[in-house]
């Protein structure tokens, strides 16, 4: 699937955001993880923002890399702009057709949180009740947790405060307030 344009396998993927990364840089990013995301995956991503490919559905972990590349690297290459949300559709596109394959029953723990997590960064209510309950069955407590603290600024504001400056969305004075909270974003 590789070839000479620079487009990374679905196991290379894999590989780097299982193996040689750890699990404390997933969402606490290390310094210079970024621009390596930036500079090893931007051609894959742009590639997957096109066209999913049905190679990228042959297997359970072929389509969590599909998921990773259109929910979790564009957050690390485009971060703190709306690039960093532009393909969250396809990711949750994916997931969802993901879940509904069963292809999520023999991932790890970890790894069926990626392929849960564009459900939890979704703005849509549905999406956010559909997360908890895939969190809850996923049995750790910490992941709910977060799914349940999502779903609740969803249910309340209908869209995530955090994301209205990068997006250029005008905050109400409820979301002012709840922004200046401690532990508020995401």
């Amino acid at each position: 699937m590789a070839d000479a344009a620079g487009i990374c396998t679905p196991e290379e993927i894999l590989s780097f955001w299982f193996d040689e990364l750890h699990p404390q840089d997933w969402f606490t990013p290390p310094p210079g993880l970024d621009s390596q995301c930036d500079r090893r995956f931007r051609l894959t991503h742009l590639s997957l923002a096109r066209d999913v490919g049905p190679e990228w559905r042959e297997t359970p972990e072929r389509r969590l890399a599909a998921v990773i590349m259109l929910d979790q690297m564009p957050r690390n290459m485009y971060r703190a702009t709306p690039l960093a949300f532009a393909t969250d559709g396809l990711a949750l596109r994916e997931a969802s057709l993901a879940i509904d394959a069963g292809a999520d029953a023999g991932l790890s723990v970890d790894q069926r949180t990626f392929l849960y997590l564009p459900f939890e960064h979704s703005e849509s209510l549905a999406d956010q009740v559909r997360s908890v309950r895939l969190f809850t069955e996923l049995g750790d407590a910490n992941y709910l947790d977060f799914a349940i603290r999502h779903c609740e600024i969803i249910r309340q504001f209908g869209r995530f405060p955090h994301r209205n400056a990068i997006l250029g969305r005008v905050s109400t004075a409820e979301e002012i307030t709840f922004l200046s909270q401690p532990g508020s974003g995401f």
